[in-house]
């Protein structure tokens, strides 16, 4: 009978896991059936992964994002005929081409239904981000539709990173972020900043540009680097076409045209599928300062009555809460109305001790202690002599007082007896330099 229940058990636990980890498949992918009628599974791009309740524990979405009251739209998703999807899509003002098909379909039913609060969520978070994206965009004379790569790379997250270690609204991996200019150590990592980043991503989009000529191929090589696009164009026999290449293309890139097409449909059309905008009060203007010390967020906290938590979400470069202004000077945002407070108030927050400081030794004194290592050819006997030795010495030393002599230093009774000038004043408390003939002191 324990047999039957333990086997029972098994097949329920057992089948409870499939059950989860299909569940979590589904989240993570779309499944798609071709002109053949083979299924076949597309990977969704990690911003359409993005948990909800990560997205709504961000401090600028506790701070200034709310649920719109107002509005009384059903949260209802309705189903249009195709031709409306493809009508809707002709119509979003854009130099990159918004084709329809089942693939795009399947990213716009994603985003209306599954992933509706994270869409109310975007809508919100959109008034912090997009007006900095077609700001680096317009320098580049690149397409303002790409503002809503973001939305596919993060959901509009600044502190997503992926887990191959993207990084960023834009997503950047480390060599990627450093090519292109941003600097990242174990203090700074500027992915995360949503200026630095957004004209990185802006340039290299550009540089992309260069190298393909069409913006869908563009996209699909921001997602899976060129190497691999090229590769696809080779094995399609030369057709630069992304719909095209489509087969030879990874998981993810085959939905990362689709799901971009798609979020512009959704960013435009979210009120005909019944999404409310989360409501966005802006944030107080800020401004930068030039800094050439180090300063931690918790001195700046203290003495300007900022939190931390506004502080990081301002400056959220900085890994470990740490202005480092003395490798080169350094940037701190801050609201525009404490700009003047911290100048006026530098040499006071550079003062105060914080009990997290950050403790690194500028000068370390050498132990001095002889090492009691032995050399592999001396013989057991000269060993045991040798430590016996040391022994007596160290007893003879502990405690031990000398006489100066006349025209004694405290360097040469140091070195006499084995010790540094800055143990001898701190055993015999001597502030300076003077010692008398005839008086004992401490030497160890």
């Amino acid at each position: 009978m324990k047999r039957i229940y333990l086997l029972a058990a098994t097949l329920i636990f057992g089948l409870s896991g499939a059950v989860q980890a299909q569940s979590q498949n589904e989240k993570n992918e779309i499944k798609v059936t071709n002109a053949q009628g083979v299924e076949e599974v597309i990977d969704l791009p990690e911003g359409m992964t993005s948990e909800i309740d990560s997205l709504l524990h961000l401090y600028h979405t506790k701070t200034y994002l709310k649920p719109d009251t107002s509005c009384n739209l059903p949260d209802v998703n309705p189903i249009y005929e195709k031709e409306v999807y493809k009508d809707r899509l002709r119509r979003i003002p854009t130099i990159i081409e918004m084709p329809y098909n089942d693939v795009v379909q399947k990213f716009i039913d994603r985003y209306s239904n599954e992933l509706r609060r994270s869409v109310s969520y975007m809508l919100g978070a959109s008034n912090f981000y997009m007006t900095i994206f077609e700001q680096a965009l317009e320098v580049y004379g690149l397409p303002l539709e790409l503002k809503y790569l973001p939305v596919i790379e993060s959901a509009l997250n600044p502190s997503a990173v992926s887990r191959v270690g993207a990084t960023g609204l834009w997503q950047f991996m480390l060599n990627t972020g450093k090519r292109y200019g941003l600097e990242v150590n174990s203090l700074v990592d500027e992915r995360r900043d949503p200026v630095k980043s957004s004209y990185a991503a802006a340039r290299y989009l550009s540089d992309l540009y260069k190298i393909f000529g069409d913006w869908n191929l563009v996209i699909a090589a921001y997602n899976a680097g060129p190497e691999k696009i090229t590769k696809a164009i080779h094995r399609a026999k030369g057709q630069a076409d992304y719909w095209q290449i489509y087969p030879y293309l990874p998981r993810e890139t085959r939905g990362y045209v689709p799901a971009f097409i798609a979020a512009n449909y959704i960013m435009t059309y979210y009120c005909e599928h019944n999404i409310c905008p989360m409501m966005t009060d802006l944030p107080a203007k800020s401004d930068t300062v030039v800094v050439d010390r180090d300063f931690q967020f918790e001195q700046i906290s203290h003495v300007l009555g900022i939190s931390i938590d506004q502080l990081k979400e301002l400056n959220p470069q900085y890994r470990h809460n740490v202005v480092n202004g003395t490798t080169k000077p350094s940037t701190l945002r801050l609201p525009a109305s404490l700009i003047t407070k911290f100048i006026d108030h530098e040499d006071s927050i550079f003062a105060y001790t914080s009990p997290v400081m950050l403790s690194k030794r500028v000068e370390v004194e050498v132990n001095e202690d002889a090492a009691e290592v032995s050399s592999p050819r001396k013989s057991k006997s000269s060993v045991k002599k040798s430590r016996s030795r040391r022994s007596r010495d160290r007893r003879s030393r502990r405690g031990r007082s000398v006489t100066v002599r006349s025209g004694d230093t405290l360097s040469e009774i140091a070195e006499r007896n084995h010790t540094t000038v800055k143990k001898l004043r701190k055993l015999n408390k001597i502030s300076g330099n003077t010692i008398r003939a005839g008086k004992k002191i401490k030497v160890k």
